[in-house]
């Protein structure tokens, strides 16, 4: 039989690959924030787009806590990366997107890179998280939000790709603290315990940086410097500390799998364009000379 932790997998990618793309559109018709204000997720949320987005990307993120009970972080943090194939596709196919070859080769071997880690992943449950790492994932939140508010003044692709991966980290720890939380089933120790919170805070960050990122201009290398840099963190701590657990025998197909699959979400990173272009902010108005002052002959008395 399958494992219910698969299922909420594929519902996952799926959700994640929607809400990527609706954010992106709502994303293009806002204007550029140049400064790490929480207003912008005040202004995106105005809109029926983006709040159709957010819903999909809270769905996505429920069927990734599912999964999260049975399934290792690094499968589950790399098989969000696979919804930047349905966000693509979808891209395509409703808003006429054009990806250049080397992207699509990209994708497809991002698929096949995902598809090795599914093989070779062995379910099992989580370990706790002592006091030493939850203050870890307390000064990374800090760490996380000071370099985004330097972060946010670059542009274009350079904006893009910095604000995806400082995301990607917030969205890393989150899915630290969500793999020990999976397995809390007492409501009592669900809302006492301190994991549930950093979560939240967490991805709240994450989804503030990521909608900054997007307003620079490529969903694709957004999305993917976010997936790059959120799988590494979650592969790490999830084998050191939470038990996560590989197949006899096939340590050398995750180790493949995870590579190749890293390899290209930080290649799309380089060879993804634009998919839609903000328009310039409109220059300050200049000031009007004023009129010299007349001047009147000189009348004699």
């Amino acid at each position: 039989m399958v494992s219910s932790g698969w299922c909420f997998l594929a519902a996952m990618i799926l959700a994640y690959g929607v809400a990527n793309l609706l954010q992106s559109a709502a994303a293009a018709r806002t204007t550029v924030h140049h400064t790490f204000d929480p207003s912008l997720l005040v202004r995106l949320a105005g809109q029926r787009t983006y709040l159709l987005g957010l819903g999909c990307q809270v769905l996505g993120f429920v069927l990734a806590f599912l999964a999260r009970e049975e399934l290792p972080l690094f499968l589950v943090q790399a098989s969000v990366a696979a919804g930047l194939g349905v966000t693509a596709v979808l891209g395509v196919l409703l808003l006429k997107w054009s990806l250049p070859a080397a992207e699509i080769v990209l994708l497809v071997l991002l698929m096949v890179g995902i598809a090795a880690l599914v093989k070779s992943a062995q379910p099992a449950v989580a370990r706790p998280l002592g006091a030493a790492a939850i203050a870890g994932l307390t000064l990374a939140l800090l760490l996380i939000g000071g370099l985004g508010i330097f972060a946010v003044r670059l542009q274009g692709a350079l904006g893009s790709v910095v604000l995806g991966s400082l995301a990607g980290v917030g969205f890393s720890a989150a899915a630290i603290a969500a793999r020990p939380l999976a397995n809390e089933h007492t409501v009592t120790g669900f809302f006492a315990n301190p994991l549930l919170y950093l979560l939240v805070v967490h991805s709240l960050v994450g989804q503030l940086l990521l909608g900054l990122a997007m307003q620079r201009g490529s969903t694709t290398a957004a999305v993917a410097a976010m997936d790059a840099a959120g799988a590494v963190p979650a592969a790490i701590v999830g084998l050191l500390l939470l038990g996560d657990r590989i197949e006899p025998g096939k340590e050398w197909l995750a180790g493949v799998g995870f590579v190749v699959t890293l390899a290209s979400v930080i290649a799309l990173t380089r060879y993804a364009e634009p998919q839609h272009h903000q328009a310039p902010a409109a220059p300050p108005p200049t000031r009007r000379p004023e009129p010299a002052p007349l001047r009147t002959a000189p009348t004699s008395r």
